[in-house]
């Protein structure tokens, strides 16, 4: 357990603001992880704050140093993230630290990257006061889940997102799906799009559907900074449709392999994948045990009918069933948002 002066009310609610600032940024960060930083001076206020800015920009102890200035000196830097101890695109966070002249460090999340890791341990050497773990599964199930994951399994974290009635109906006998769930619903789904580096749908759901698969604001207009947009499978997709437009840039991949897709976009720098395509991908992706997360909005409608929210699975009896548990449960206007992880085991 993380000793008391990291535990005090001051630097639990400092560690929670940092998870926040993390949050904000998370979607622009890739490949690096989204962090956010407070800092706090001799007499536990917050005299900066920050977090990671896109690649090539200063990491969150940086900017939250700079708004600190010397009053950094003597203070203690609460971070979501173990700070780097390694001088890439920008130089080591560890040092930048150790510069200003705090005395002490409090993270929630140890660096799984061998090549970054060790920031704490030199901190230590040089005198400052270190404190690990504080807050750790709070903080490594918000903005850090899906970096911490890539970084340990070399792939995406990937999010399945559906839409469905309260019999599991994703549209209704003669193919219509718009719209089953609220505009709230609809909103919130754009939100967790911006969160990922990347969008995809099979190339049925894009030939029936005709998806944009981008992100808008709240009058449906796209928003500046959109996610890559994936288009996996050997179906060919003509001229016009939307996801060939310039909006937001497209990749297709061919073949229906998770793994491959998968390990193609890790090549690329992608650390968050939202699945949106239809019954027979989600399919394809829980068969291959690469659904890390679900996001489910059920509608208060039944229709009897019509096409199911998931394809094949892969299960056969109750005994094989993918089991999940539920993460949070609250209502999104008239719907219910579930937000659910693979059970372990």
């Amino acid at each position: 357990m993380p000793p008391e002066w990291a535990r005090t009310p001051r630097v639990l609610a400092a560690m929670r603001h940092a998870a926040e600032l993390a949050e904000g940024v998370r979607g622009s960060t890739s490949p690096n992880p989204p962090v956010g930083c407070v800092i706090l001076d001799t007499a536990g206020e917050v005299v900066g704050s920050g977090a990671t800015r896109p690649p090539g920009g200063p990491h969150a102890e940086v900017v939250a140093l700079e708004e600190a200035g010397a009053r950094a000196r003597g203070g203690t830097a609460v971070v979501t993230l173990e700070p780097c101890a390694h001088t890439g695109r920008t130089g080591a966070c560890a040092a930048a630290l150790r510069a200003a002249g705090v005395d002490g460090l409090v993270y929630a999340v140890s660096d799984p990257n061998p090549q970054a890791s060790g920031g704490a341990r030199e901190l230590e050497r040089a005198g400052v006061a270190v404190a690990g773990g504080v807050l750790a599964e709070e903080v490594s199930g918000g903005a850090l889940r899906g970096w911490l994951h890539f970084v340990r399994t070399g792939r995406a974290h990937v999010t399945w997102k559906y839409a469905a009635s309260l019999d599991g109906r994703s549209a209704a006998a003669d193919g219509s799906s718009q719209w089953i769930t609220s505009a709230e619903a609809r909103a919130e789904v754009h939100r967790l799009r911006a969160k990922c580096d990347a969008v995809m749908a099979g190339t049925g759901t894009v030939l029936a559907d005709d998806p944009s698969l981008t992100v808008r604001d709240k009058h449906g207009a796209p928003v500046p900074e959109q996610p890559l947009r994936v288009v996996l499978g050997d179906r060919e997709v003509p001229a016009g449709f939307k996801v060939l437009d310039d909006v937001a840039p497209t990749l297709r991949l061919p073949g229906g392999d998770p793994e491959g897709a998968l390990r193609a976009l890790a090549e690329r720098g992608v650390v968050e994948v939202f699945l949106e395509g239809g019954p027979t991908l989600a399919g394809a992706f829980l068969r291959a045990g690469r659904v890390d997360l679900v996001q489910a909005f059920v509608a208060p409608v039944l229709l009897g009918s019509g096409k199911s929210a998931l394809g094949e699975a892969g299960v056969v009896s109750i005994s094989g069933a993918w089991r999940f548990y539920f993460e949070r449960v609250t209502m999104c206007g008239p719907d219910v948002w579930i937000s659910a992880v693979p059970a372990e085991g």
